[in-house]
């Protein structure tokens, strides 16, 4: 599941990247591969005859919260204007910096005894940039019998469900029949942000990028606990712009728009 960003769209694709991930994954004890999952070359099996599952339950617990994790070589992070996955093809193998990340859960949800090499399939949460192939390789490590993901689906990011997605040839059938149900307004991505709705005065002055002050925002706004960026909409429910929070000299404070949308209908 990929959420795609379209039109003005792409001008908040910066604040979803952000938002946590879910995955199904599958996790096959004994055997280790290069990449880490199932698209790379076997270097290793081992017989897991003697794993239980209370070994893996235990070992589950070590790996909720904050870890951290090393970038596996097949991946797109940077090394000295390289993508490690180039690296990787060309053969070589650098040093990477372990990076800190969250895993918000991780639910087991089915144990296949099937040895000597046992899968389990689990249901992870996590923070941007989390690599679930190499927890599972992490994970493989812990029990001392190496694993590798043999499965990988995404079902969220943010808001955005595997349940509510389509295909790409649903997409272009759905275009055909000049049937747009498919998209999603702008703000569907940006539903954790605050938002204002400004007066109809203050409308036009937004649009043309300058910051609302208190009294152009609706609802009696105090000056307590101000979010630092908010959506602000017109009185007709139109999203106009993301403002962030300024305070000026004197004290008195106001919303600069910091992203405008001017083409968006109501």
């Amino acid at each position: 599941m990929l959420p795609i960003c379209v039109g003005q769209g792409t001008r908040v694709s910066e604040f979803m990247m952000e938002k946590p991930k879910r995955y199904r994954a599958e996790i096959t004890f004994g055997i280790e591969t290069d990449t880490y999952d199932a698209g790379g070359s076997i270097v290793r099996k081992q017989s897991c005859t003697q794993l239980e599952l209370d070994e893996i339950i235990n070992v589950l617990k070590q790996y909720r919260g904050e870890i951290t994790q090393v970038p596996p070589m097949v991946s797109a992070v940077h090394h000295k204007g390289k993508r490690l996955y180039e690296l990787a093809r060309q053969g070589k193998t650098v040093e990477r910096n372990a990076r800190r990340v969250v895993i918000y859960s991780m639910e087991l949800l089915s144990f296949y005894d099937t040895y000597p090499y046992p899968r389990i399939l689990l249901e992870i949460s996590c923070s941007k940039g989390t690599y679930i192939r190499s927890l599972c390789a992490d994970i493989g490590k812990a029990l001392g019998c190496g694993a590798y993901l043999s499965f990988l689906i995404r079902t969220a990011s943010g808001p955005f469900k595997l349940e509510h997605s389509f295909t790409l040839d649903e997409v272009n059938q759905l275009w055909q029949q000049k049937d747009y149900s498919f998209l999603l307004p702008v703000d569907f991505a940006l539903q954790d942000i605050p938002a204002f709705t400004v007066k109809e005065k203050a409308v036009a002055s937004i649009l043309n990028g300058l910051p609302v002050a208190p009294s152009g925002i609706m609802g009696g706004v105090g000056n307590n606990n101000l979010p630092k960026l908010v959506r602000l909409y017109a009185p007709s429910g139109r999203l106009l712009a993301l403002g962030t929070y300024k305070v000026q000299q004197g004290g008195t404070w106001l919303y600069k728009p910091q992203k405008v949308f001017r083409t968006l209908q109501s």
